[in-house]
C-alpha cells in the first residue's frame, strides 16, 4: 500500500534543537530508500517539511517505520500518515463501452 506522510511542526520546537539530528535523519531516509520503503521524498516548496510516499502493509507499518527517523524519535517532527489507493475513476470512462 502507498502511504502519504507529510510532515507537522510540533509547536515550541526551537530550529536549533533540530540541527544536530539533520546528518542521522539523511542517513536513516537513505537507508529506508535503498531499501524500498521510502519510494519518494520532497519538500514542500511553500513551507519547510517533507512528503514522503512510503510502500508499506498499512498506516501501522508506516508508523512504526517513521519512528525509526532520529527526528521523530527524538519528539522534534511528527506526521500526518495518509493512506492512498488507486484512483478508480478511469473506469467510468469505459462504462458506456460495456454497456453497448
Amino acid at each position: 500500500m502507498k502511504i502519504l506522510a507529510i510532515e507537522k511542526e510540533i509547536p515550541g520546537i526551537p530550529e536549533e534543537s533540530i540541527k544536530p539530528f539533520l546528518k542521522p535523519e539523511a542517513a536513516r531516509v537513505w537507508q529506508l530508500q535503498q531499501e524500498g520503503i521510502l519510494r519518494e521524498i520532497y519538500f514542500r516548496a511553500d513551507i519547510s517539511c517533507a512528503v514522503l510516499i512510503l510502500e508499506c502493509e498499512d498506516v501501522i507499518e508506516a508508523d512504526k517505520i517513521l519512528q525509526t527517523l532520529p527526528l521523530v524519535k527524538k519528539g522534534k517532527i511528527a506526521f500526518d500518515i495518509i493512506p492512498l489507493i488507486p484512483y478508480p475513476g478511469f473506469s467510468r470512462l469505459f462504462e458506456q463501452q460495456n454497456r453497448d
